[in-house]
């Protein structure tokens, strides 16, 4: 655990007790901080209870009396609607903060030799791949690497920092909004797609949020900026016009000037005079399609920052084991391939996967974004029928009549798993794929996307008569920073 000396002898009050927010609260605690904790669910304060957080309704205190707000990162403050304790904050102009401002508060206040390196990692969709194999390379080439944030572990149940830790953390827009203190070493701004606009209002506000990755930041950090769509293309010259830092843009489908590029399947490092070959991705089982392709890029620039031999960043690459529930294969049945892409919470993020393969049988549906499937039309020749689930099936189904390809409405994920599979096993096709890939938030029928993914496993292994074993990565823990971008 990290303590949060910094807020020794401060009132904080702490509202969402999920997995962030019992971490923050025992670390303030454990740095001295006097700790209001509450949360509106009963068997949430319980839990936070039994690990030892001390509650107190804070419907009943004097906000006045606080000097920082610590909110559950999914809870909001501004759009669409404050939750009553953000709005009690508000109205007392008590700083709203997270645990990642926390965090990036106490390495502040670390001398300069005794700092961790910081590598923060956002974007709409490649977040936890990219976060996951950046920390997979830096451990195979020997670092202290731990991972956290928006993925697997809370940035403040992290080992204690000192000089040689590289902490690497997922950022979400959520998180982002509420951290003003973090400096990155290394930054990573991925791509930018409409998501979560009903909490961030627009598009450019939204774009916004995320270039807080870069809040901080001074000239011998890196920043490393996807290419590949119109914003961070856009992102890129403004900052490099702005100049002072180390500017990396990455591309899976063209030469980046003086960054790393993909071309043919291989990757490139261009940020000096001669070109370096680091790896044949081709070989990188784990990363399939060119938006992997992207990610290994970002990967590659952010650990190249820190010294890193290419060689050994290129083997540590073909090694990643890949991430849970995204595009994760979870079995084969004959000649059916069954791929679990359960994170694929919007359509953006399910273009990689129908773009990736073909000959699919697509399970889709949930609670659906704005635009639903509409931007994913050119991608529907990859589909041979579509079996849909929860709230949009309807909706989907009429995107798919539209496009004149045949769907199915199964209702729930084991209906159309089984229906699904029995066409696969029939179609006569060569490698055909049943692909969980909902374009969808799970919270109509499941906790969160986490969930749906096991539950997508576990019938699938069912399928094959073999027992369940657990998912293969840790790093799809659940968050309660929500199904976010």
């Amino acid at each position: 655990m990290i303590k949060a000396d910094t807020f020794r002898d401060r009132t904080v009050a702490v509202f969402g007790l999920g997995r962030t927010g019992v971490s923050a609260a025992l670390s303030l605690v454990a740095g001295g901080a006097i700790v209001w904790a509450w949360d509106d669910n009963r068997e949430s304060r319980e839990a936070a209870q039994q690990q030892g957080v001390t509650l107190k309704n804070l419907k009943k205190v004097d906000w006045a009396a606080v000097d920082d707000f610590v909110l559950s990162p999914g809870v909001p403050h501004h759009l669409p609607k404050p939750h009553w304790s953000a709005q009690a904050a508000i109205d007392a102009n008590v700083p709203i903060i997270c645990d990642i401002e926390i965090l990036a508060r106490e390495v502040a206040a670390k001398s300069e030799r005794s700092r961790p390196k910081i590598i923060a990692i956002t974007g709409t969709n490649g977040k936890s791949t990219t976060t996951s194999l950046i920390g997979h390379i830096l451990k195979s080439c020997g670092k202290d690497a731990q991972i956290g944030g928006n993925i697997g572990r809370g940035v403040l149940d992290l080992d204690r920092m000192h000089s040689g830790t590289f902490y690497v953390i997922e950022l979400s827009s959520y998180q982002l909004e509420r951290t003003h203190s973090l400096r990155a070493n290394s930054a990573v701004f991925l791509n930018l797609s409409p998501d979560h606009l009903d909490r961030h209002g627009t598009l450019e506000d939204y774009g916004k949020v995320k270039q807080a990755v870069f809040a901080n930041q001074m000239p011998a950090d890196t920043v490393v900026i996807g290419v590949d769509d119109e914003y961070g293309k856009a992102l890129c010259t403004q900052l490099k016009v702005r100049n002072g830092r180390r500017i990396v843009p990455i591309s899976a489908r063209r030469v980046a000037g003086h960054g790393v590029s993909v071309l043919g399947g291989k990757l490139f490092c261009n940020m000096s005079k001669k070109s370096i070959e680091v790896c044949d991705l081709r070989k990188a089982t784990a990363l399939e399609g060119q938006h992997n392709w992207q990610n290994a890029a970002a990967a590659y620039a952010a650990v190249s920052a820190f010294g890193l031999d290419p060689k050994e960043i290129g083997e540590a690459i073909l090694s990643f084991p890949g991430l849970a529930h995204r595009m994760e294969t979870v079995g084969t049945l004959r000649n059916v391939r069954f791929v679990n892409d359960s994170k694929a919470t919007n359509a953006d993020a399910a273009r990689q996967a129908l773009a990736s393969y073909k000959n699919i049988f697509w399970i889709a549906g949930g609670v659906a974004k704005d635009g639903g499937i509409e931007p994913l039309k050119d991608l529907f020749g990859n589909v041979r029928s579509a079996y849909l689930i929860g709230d949009a099936a309807d909706s989907f189904g009429d995107s798919l009549d539209a496009a004149k390809r045949p769907h199915q409405n199964k209702k729930t994920l084991e209906m159309a798993l089984l229906c699904a599979t029995k066409d696969a096993l029939e179609s006569g096709l060569k490698g055909p794929i049943v692909l969980l890939s909902p374009a969808c938030a799970s919270f109509d029928q499941f906790k969160n996307f986490e969930v749906r993914g096991d539950a997508f496993r576990s019938q699938v292994q069912k399928l094959m008569g073999i027992e369940e074993t657990p998912p293969s990565s840790g790093a799809g823990k659940p968050s309660d920073a929500g199904e976010a971008a």
